[in-house]
C-alpha cells in the first residue's frame, strides 16, 4: 500500500528524545493524494503531537480536510515492533473528526515495523459512539472541500 510506504519513509523525521519511538503517518485521499505526519516529542509532555494528528495539521495547513484513511507504522529506536500501533485516544478523536468532515468512514491501516503484521479498519471500530460536531448539531459544509 502506497500510504503505508509514505507513512514508513517519513519515520526517520520524528522527533522523540524522551521516547525514542517513531511513528509515521499518511493520511490518503480519494483521488490518491498523501500526506505525512510524524511524532514530534516535547519537554512538557503534553504538548507532544502524534504522528496522525501532525499529519491532520499539516494537511488542514494545506487546504486539504476530505481523506478516506490514513495508515500508520511504529518502531523503536533499537527495536521493530512486533504488534501494531494503533492511534492513541485524542488521535481517535481526532480522526472521528476528520471522518465527519470526509463524509465517510475512515479505513485505518496499522501496521507493525516490518509489515508482517497489518490491521485495516475504520474509525467507527476504533472509537464506537464517537462524539464529533453532528452530535452538537453543527454544520462543517463550509470546511469540507474538494477531494473526492
Amino acid at each position: 500500500m502506497v500510504a503505508l510506504d509514505a507513512a514508513e519513509k517519513v519515520l526517520k523525521n520524528a522527533y522523540n528524545p524522551y521516547s525514542s519511538f517513531y511513528v509515521g503517518a499518511a493520511l490518503f485521499t480519494f483521488d490518491g493524494q498523501i500526506v505525512t505526519g510524524t511524532n514530534f516529542e516535547n519537554a512538557v509532555y503534553g504538548s507532544t503531537i502524534c504522528a496522525e494528528r501532525a499529519a491532520v495539521l499539516r494537511a488542514n495547513a494545506m487546504g486539504m480536510r476530505c481523506f478516506s484513511g490514513i495508515a500508520m507504522i511504529a518502531q523503536g529506536d533499537n527495536f521493530a515492533t512486533t504488534e501494531v500501533t494503533a492511534p492513541c485516544g485524542s488521535c481517535r478523536q481526532v480522526l472521528f473528526e476528520v471522518s465527519q468532515i470526509s463524509g465517510n468512514d475512515l479505513i485505518v491501516v496499522l501496521s507493525s515495523t516490518l509489515k508482517d503484521k497489518i490491521i485495516i479498519t475504520t474509525i467507527q471500530e476504533l472509537l464506537p459512539l464517537g462524539f464529533g460536531p453532528k452530535d452538537l448539531g453543527i454544520s462543517i459544509s463550509r470546511y469540507q472541500n474538494s477531494g473526492r
